[in-house]
């Protein structure tokens, strides 16, 4: 069924948020009792061993496996970028998609390092959302199709999803849906973007405040937050965490914008976004302050804020050297080397 076939509600959304299912917490602790018993002083690989027994717990395995990881990246355009809220125009969204198309953005070749299956879903370029600074960006229909359009992109047989996304104005989104969700002041949650000046600053962060005052009287819900001030590719990105929770699969997220779509998904359900982990800590300013509010400190920190799922494909390396070591290191018995004194 194409994706403007496809009938589906919020109610139906909430539906599928009470089937999710948790962790396999046997594989976690095999996963745990096998890091004990590895040639390494406890707790000595950090965070790799946590990445592993991460993958085990969503993979059902207390081996976990990477042979067969997706990226998928979602593109949208938003009425707000008229507001010049971006240093490009809203064409170079669908240029950038064609690039995706033909091998040449960095997406690419870290997918390609990573012998990562990429896909790119096009969310009605032609049509963006309405502009959030006046009214609500989608209507429910509309924000609840972008949702199950991004579900159906999650397949199974994948072993991780690295989820990221491309659209012109979509940090102005982000920020707004940020300062919806957790309060504060604009200015917290508006960075530069595709690299703003000063002056384009202070425009975006009044367009923000101004999107979020506009629409107080709806925004009572995570779900109408996400509909009056998000994306298609946001929504649709929000659906894939969704799905990939009810497969069981393992997500990477990527920057800011992808991050603030699963906070959407958190703010429905504390629980629902277990199943994930940030994968990098974007340059853009607002990413730390949201990666403490949801409680996932990101993985790497490189100063990257590209977007276009980068940092998620990048972080499927490190995932990959977590797996190598889980699996293929001896233990202390089968290497004959002592453990640590009083074992």
């Amino acid at each position: 069924m194409s994706r403007d076939e496809t009938p589906v509600s919020f109610d139906e959304i909430r539906a599928l948020l009470r089937e999710l299912p948790g962790p396999d917490l046997e594989a976690a602790q095999l996963a745990e009792e096998r890091q004990a018993q590895l040639t390494k002083p406890a707790g000595s690989l950090g965070r790799l061993e946590e990445i592993a027994t991460w993958l085990a717990a969503w993979q059902a395995r207390a081996r976990p496996q990477l042979e067969r990881p997706r990226v998928a990246v979602f593109a949208g355009n938003h009425g707000i970028a008229a507001k010049g809220v971006s240093a490009y125009p809203s064409e170079v969204t669908a240029q950038m998609v064609q690039n995706f198309i033909s091998g040449g953005a960095a997406v690419n070749q870290l997918s390609g390092l990573a012998e990562a299956d990429l896909r790119v879903y096009e969310m009605a370029l032609d049509r963006p959302t309405a502009d959030i600074s006046e009214g609500p960006a989608m209507e429910e229909e509309a924000c609840a199709r972008a949702m199950a359009y991004g579900m159906m992109a999650v397949e199974s047989g994948f072993d991780v999803m690295a989820l990221g996304e491309m659209g012109i104005a979509n940090t102005t989104s982000g920020a707004a849906l940020c300062l919806a969700l957790f309060g504060g002041a604009a200015e917290d949650w508006v960075g530069r973007g595709t690299g703003l000046d000063d002056a384009r600053m202070a425009t975006k962060a009044s367009l923000v405040a101004r999107a979020v005052e506009v629409n107080k009287a709806a925004l009572d819900d995570p779900l109408q937050v996400l509909r009056c001030l998000g994306g298609q590719e946001i929504a649709a990105i929000a659906g894939a965490i969704i799905a990939a929770r009810l497969a069981r699969t393992p997500v990477l997220l990527d920057g800011f914008v992808c991050t603030a779509a699963a906070a959407v998904v958190q703010a429905l359900d504390p629980k629902a976004i277990d199943h994930c982990l940030v994968a990098h800590r974007s340059a853009e300013q607002a990413h730390a302050r949201l990666c403490e509010k949801i409680g996932k400190p990101p993985l790497l920190d490189l100063g990257m804020r590209l977007g276009e799922a980068s940092g998620a494909a990048l972080a499927i390396l490190l995932a990959k050297a977590a797996v190598a070591c889980h699996n293929g290191m001896a233990s202390f018995s089968d290497a004959g080397v002592s453990g640590p004194a009083g074992d």
